[in-house]
């Protein structure tokens, strides 16, 4: 009897699940919803090689326009670097906000954290781990139209343990 009331439960729950994601597919659907309509897609892509070097990187992102001056969403972070034989792996996510002062020029704001995982060859010696979380915040300005913008931004949380080289960073964003 207790297997029947668990399997009768468990199909009530599902029913339910099920209910309301159809309800969700729907109202998506519909003409008052524009929800979707708002959602821009986009990130970035890095690739740097030389001797003996190698670093990629990809960041998606999405993001919500409210408005045409104010935008605001997520971003994840995917970072792989090899220097030598050290190496470092970083992923984490971004909080962003965009403000279009005019529609040429944009500012933002960015609050990132990336894990970070290092592995340093120590010549003799076992190999030197670091993991660790590294928070930065960004702020920024960026000229061009909606859908590609080219600036620079700002890491106000800048210090040796940042796997940026430097508080200023180019940036280029791309939303389709």
């Amino acid at each position: 009897m207790k297997v029947l009331k668990k399997i009768v439960l468990k199909n009530h729950f599902l029913n339910i699940i099920l209910l309301l994601l159809v309800q969700l597919g729907v109202s998506q659907n519909s003409p008052s919803s524009d929800f979707w309509n708002n959602v821009r897609f986009g990130g970035g892509i890095g690739l740097g090689f030389g001797d003996r070097f190698f670093n990629g990187a990809i960041s998606p992102s999405a993001i919500y326009q409210f408005n045409d001056q104010f935008a605001a969403g997520t971003q994840l972070s995917f970072n792989y670097a090899k220097i030598n034989d050290d190496s470092l792996f970083a992923y984490g996510g971004s909080l962003i906000s965009l403000y279009n002062v005019i529609p040429a020029i944009q500012l933002s704001a960015e609050l990132e954290t990336l894990r970070i995982n290092r592995k340093l060859a120590v010549r003799g010696a076992p190999d030197i781990t670091d993991n660790y979380w590294s928070p930065a915040v960004f702020v920024g300005a960026g000229y061009g139209n909606r859908n590609f913008m080219v600036g620079i931004k700002y890491n106000l949380l800048q210090d040796d343990r940042s796997i940026y080289a430097d508080a200023f960073i180019p940036f280029v964003r791309v939303y389709f």
